[in-house]
C-alpha cells in the first residue's frame, strides 16, 4: 500500500502560511494558476485543497470540489471560506479518488505532488476523473533549480539536480526534474501544453527587504520563461487529458474501493451497493477515507 502524507490535526494554515512570511509565494502561485487555468467551466476539483487557500480563484466554475486527505483541513476550510454552499468538501485519497470516470472539466493540484511516493499512479487517477480534453494544472517542487545546481557544483549536496529521477530529501518529501514530470504526464495520457516557472525570488534576504507584491510582480514577468527553461524551485504545468469521448459521466461519486457508483444515502452516510461499505456524510463533509462500516 502506498504511503500517504497525512496533515490530519496539522495547523497548516497558521503554522505555515499566515504570519510566516509567505505572502510572496502565495501571490506568485495565484498568478501562475490564474494564467494557466481556464477561467470558467462546469465542474472543477482541487486535489489537496487544505483549508481552501486558493478556492476564491475558481469563481468561474459552476461546481467546485475541494478534496483533501485530512478531514481537519476541510473543517478549517468550513471556518475559512465564505459562501460555503459553493463548495463540495470531500475527504479522499489521490490514489483512489471517489469519483466516476470523465467527471471534471478542470483539476488543480498545488503543493501536493512533492508528497507523492507514486506520482505515476496518482497521475493516472487524475486522468481517469478528467473528461476528454479536460485540463489539469499541476505544481511540483523542482530539483533542477539554481540553488540546487550551485550546491551540487560546490559539493554541498549529494544528489545530482541534472539526474531525471525524483529525489526524496525527507520522508515523503520529493523534488522532481521538470522533464521527468512531463514524461510522466505524457505516459499517463496527458498532453503538456504550457509551463511556468514560479518563485524565482524565494530568497530570505530579498523577502525581508522587498515588499511581497513587488516580488510577485517581478515573478509574474519571469514566469513565462518556463516555456524555455525551468530554473526555479516551483514549476506549474498545464496539460490536457487525451482520451476518447465515452458519453456523459454516469453519476458523481463512486466507492473508492470497489468503484461502484451505486451509492445510496442513509442516515448521514452513503452506502455502496457494490461492496456494502458505508461512507460518512456527516458535518457537511463527504468522507471516503475510512468507511464507517466494512462487511
Amino acid at each position: 500500500m502506498t504511503s500517504v502524507c497525512d496533515y490530519e490535526g496539522s495547523r497548516y494554515r497558521y503554522e505555515f502560511w499566515e504570519g510566516h512570511g509567505r505572502e510572496y509565494e502565495d501571490l506568485a502561485e495565484r498568478m501562475a494558476l490564474s494564467a494557466l487555468l481556464p477561467p470558467s467551466g462546469n465542474v472543477l476539483i482541487e486535489i489537496g485543497a487544505g483549508y481552501g487557500r486558493l478556492a476564491d480563484l475558481y469563481h468561474g466554475y459552476q461546481q467546485v470540489v475541494l478534496l483533501d486527505y485530512a478531514r481537519s483541513q476541510l473543517e478549517e476550510a468550513q471556518r475559512y471560506l465564505p459562501h460555503l454552499d459553493r463548495y463540495t468538501l470531500v475527504v479522499g485519497d489521490v490514489y483512489r479518488l471517489p469519483f466516476v470516470d470523465d467527471l471534471f472539466d478542470a483539476l488543480t493540484i498545488v503543493r501536493v505532488m512533492h508528497h507523492l511516493a507514486d506520482a505515476p499512479r496518482a497521475l493516472a487517477e487524475l486522468q481517469r476523473v478528467l473528461r476528454p480534453a479536460g485540463v489539469v494544472v499541476l505544481e511540483h517542487a523542482s530539483k533542477h533549480h539554481l540553488k540546487a545546481i550551485a550546491r551540487w557544483l560546490l559539493g554541498r549536496q549529494a544528489w545530482n539536480p541534472f539526474d531525471l529521477q525524483p529525489v526524496e530529501f525527507a520522508d515523503l518529501n520529493f523534488d522532481f526534474h521538470p522533464r521527468w514530470v512531463r514524461q510522466q504526464l505524457a505516459a499517463a495520457g496527458f498532453e503538456p501544453e504550457s509551463v511556468r516557472s514560479v518563485s524565482h525570488f524565494r530568497i530570505p534576504l530579498l523577502k525581508e527587504r522587498v515588499p511581497p507584491r513587488w516580488l510577485a510582480a517581478l515573478d509574474g514577468l519571469a514566469q513565462p520563461t518556463g516555456r524555455w527553461w525551468q530554473l526555479s524551485p516551483s514549476v506549474f504545468v498545464r496539460a490536457r487529458a487525451q482520451k476518447p469521448f465515452a458519453g456523459p459521466p454516469h453519476g458523481f461519486f463512486c466507492c473508492p474501493l470497489c468503484r461502484s457508483a451505486d451509492l445510496s444515502p442513509r442516515e448521514g452516510s452513503l452506502v455502496c451497493g457494490g461492496c456494502r461499505r458505508q461512507w460518512s456524510t456527516q458535518g457537511g463533509i463527504y468522507d471516503f477515507k475510512t468507511p464507517l462500516f466494512s462487511p
